[in-house]
């Protein structure tokens, strides 16, 4: 009897422990691979936001955590972009406006990291690429609040339109 009274606690314990957990977070960006971005562009415009990060880059992790995961940042960059998050160095091939990128050992990454950063391997690296096509990478680890000028100038229009020198000198921050 004793037995079951102590099976029961304990798994009364383990209940009651599991149940008051929180439940994991939803504020983080939602990512979706470029080949479901490819298809969402035709359907609607919007400019493409590429995360380029490697397995081994710590910056790459905290960002994810700090960066990525706040509410702010995730929505945002989901109702203004198509998020996409790219190993650099996958040795998956790669379609991109019709053209295949594939491993390169010479670089140790994939050609399509090397295309994306004009050869400049940093990481995490931040790639936008407004619906004119032309990549624009920000290399470095960015705190939401570095984040916002950047993601607010592609998101919003900016980008083509006007220096982004002069952007950020009239830009007004929210996410302190």
């Amino acid at each position: 009897m004793q037995k079951v009274k102590l099976s029961f606690l304990y798994t009364s314990i383990i209940i009651l422990c599991c149940a008051n957990k929180p439940a994991p977070a939803n504020d983080h960006v939602k990512w979706i691979t470029l080949d479901e971005a490819i298809v969402k562009m035709q359907k609607e415009k919007k400019p493409l936001l590429i995360d380029l990060y490697t397995d081994w880059c710590g910056w790459c992790k905290v960002m994810d955590k700090k960066t990525y995961s706040d509410k702010r940042v995730a929505d945002y960059v989901g109702d203004k972009f198509y998020a996409v998050k790219i190993n650099a160095e996958t040795h998956d091939k790669i379609v991109w406006n019709n053209k295949t990128y594939s491993f390169n050992s010479n670089y140790r990454s994939n050609e399509f990291a090397v295309y994306l950063t004009n050869g400049r391997l940093e990481f995490p690296t931040t790639i936008f690429i407004p619906e004119d096509g032309n990549p624009q990478a920000i290399p470095g680890y960015m705190t939401p609040k570095d984040f916002e000028p950047l993601v607010k100038y592609f998101g919003d229009d900016g980008y083509g339109k006007i220096p982004f020198d002069e952007y950020q000198k009239n830009f007004k921050a929210s996410w302190k």
